[in-house]
């Protein structure tokens, strides 16, 4: 459970339903403290990229380096994307 007064965490209850889910602690708190802000719709932007089927092994290597996937250097294309899924 997600201390109420942690200032990390923006909106506590959408954090807790994200972790009940099985969402990771950092998903569920850029997802959280993204819906917090008037500016941000998280649940609107989704959908515009393509999928990651569709890119190359460079780019989702790529993608991986960026968000920090542990042992990409070792992935087959199908094992980068199903981490990035899971990231």
């Amino acid at each position: 459970m997600v201390n109420s007064n942690d200032p990390s965490i923006k909106k506590a209850d959408t954090y807790e339903a994200l972790r009940d889910q099985g969402a990771s602690k950092e998903k569920a708190a850029r997802i959280a403290n993204a819906q917090a802000r008037d500016d941000m719709h998280p649940s609107k932007k989704g959908g515009k990229a393509p999928p990651y089927e569709d890119w190359s092994k460079k780019e989702l290597y790529a993608r991986a380096q960026e968000i920090g996937v542990d042992g990409r250097s070792d992935m087959r294309k199908d094992q980068l994307v199903k981490a990035l899924r899971n990231h």
